[in-house]
């Protein structure tokens, strides 16, 4: 009972000055309101980057062929090496025993016509053991499979940026357009996947089965990557090791011609980049909400002046120094308190707004809006001890005299 008589008289006191109340507790609330945001956002972008790395593919390795060295004095030269080839992805799958799935591919730019539309793109031959290394589903018509690969059949599956291009909000399942000259059916259209990690929009392709590129099209024998799939996430360094070790074997002793790239490293990186983000973010929005800490301290020491003879009366009438502590130290924490609820709201309310804008990706984080709210408390218990204890400390006579 005591103790709600204390809160209810430190509502009376703060209420008796509105603005200025108003104000410390806004102060608070600013500072809680962009740990919230801020969080929620940097939140929004690291799933966003994750999904954007396991949209291409799940425990991925990438084996691609490494630059070419240039030959003075040779004309047409190729600007990469020519010696990975489809035996490599099947070598690779057969003796290593990290590795689940392997598909070779080939790409390569070429312009698009349908009709009097043209649309310059990315052209990517892959098995169909590749789709599913890569994610890739259809959202209408349907995927090719092994019999279109072995016969060479001229189908496509189009990226949703292509099919727009091309066919606008015609349905493009079972149209034909142009790759250069060549002839192509489409078969389906991918679900949208966005852009990637590097920032390539992965919806801008064509993918038609892997013989049919290299023979019918591209008219080539090696291949320019191999996709393998780990047995899991935490298997992909063995794996890697054990890809590198095989394709040097196969190579002979000559140099090594491919690179290898490893999914788990981009994801650490990402990680890496995102936590320390976060903890520029933390560190900003720290320092807004020791601004409204000050802003606490700076009302408190008003109020301690303001009141002197009001103390100095508690304290003849027998209250003690505890008691006037305690009296302050709740002023205090209600300023913090209200700031810290009036934050987590505005910042909840923010971030939904952002969302909803289209200015960024937010998830909202109750752990950080906890967190952010505790931090007040903290705030205005660290800066309302000194206001309080100063007032604590004043002689009742002293007090009494005061102007």
């Amino acid at each position: 009972m005591r103790f709600l008589r204390v809160l209810a008289l430190s509502c009376s006191l703060l209420a008796a000055h509105k603005l200025r109340t108003l104000l410390s507790v806004l102060g608070v609330a600013v500072g809680v309101a962009a740990v919230l945001l801020m969080v929620s956002v940097g939140r929004g972008a690291e799933e966003r980057l994750l999904a954007r790395i396991r949209a291409m593919g799940t425990n991925l390795l990438v084996v691609n062929a490494a630059p070419a060295r240039i030959v003075a004095g040779r004309a047409r030269q190729s600007e990469i090496a020519t010696t990975l080839f489809p035996a490599d992805a099947q070598a690779i799958v057969d003796h290593c025993r990290w590795i689940v799935r392997s598909a070779p591919a080939v790409s390569r730019p070429y312009l698009t016509t349908r009709e009097s539309r043209t649309w310059k793109t990315t052209v990517v031959g892959l098995p169909e053991e590749g789709l599913r290394i890569r994610n890739l589903a259809v959202r209408s018509g349907r995927a090719f499979d092994a019999e279109d690969d072995r016969v060479r059949r001229r189908v496509a599956i189009l990226g949703p940026t292509v099919a727009g291009n091309l066919f606008g909000r015609e349905d493009p399942v079972g149209q034909s357009f142009l790759v250069g000259r060549v002839p192509f059916e489409v078969v389906g259209v991918t679900i949208p996947r966005g852009v990637d990690a590097n920032g390539t929009d992965q919806d801008d392709a064509v993918i038609i089965p892997l013989e049919t590129a290299m023979r019918r099209l591209f008219n080539v024998t090696s291949i320019q990557t191999i996709l393998l799939e780990a047995a899991s996430l935490e298997a992909l360094g063995a794996a890697e090791a054990e890809v590198r070790g095989l394709l040097r074997e196969r190579r002979r002793g000559h140099r090594e011609d491919f690179t290898v790239q490893n999914q788990a490293l981009l994801l650490a990186a990402q990680r890496e980049a995102s936590r320390s983000m976060k903890r520029l973010i933390g560190s900003v929005a720290g320092v807004a909400l020791l601004v409204g800490g000050v802003g606490i301290l700076a009302v408190m020491l008003i109020g301690v002046r303001e009141r002197t003879r009001e103390i100095g009366l508690r304290r003849a009438l027998g209250a003690r120094r505890r008691d006037v502590l305690v009296q302050f130290l709740s002023e205090a924490l209600l300023l913090a308190g209200g700031g810290g609820v009036l934050g987590v709201l505005a910042g909840a309310a923010a971030g939904a707004a952002v969302s909803a804008l289209g200015l960024a990706d937010t998830r909202l984080s109750w752990p950080a809006g906890a967190f952010g709210f505790g931090f007040a408390l903290a705030v205005g218990l660290v800066f309302g001890i000194y206001p309080a204890a100063r007032a604590a400390r004043l002689e009742p006579v002293r007090a009494l005299r005061a102007d």
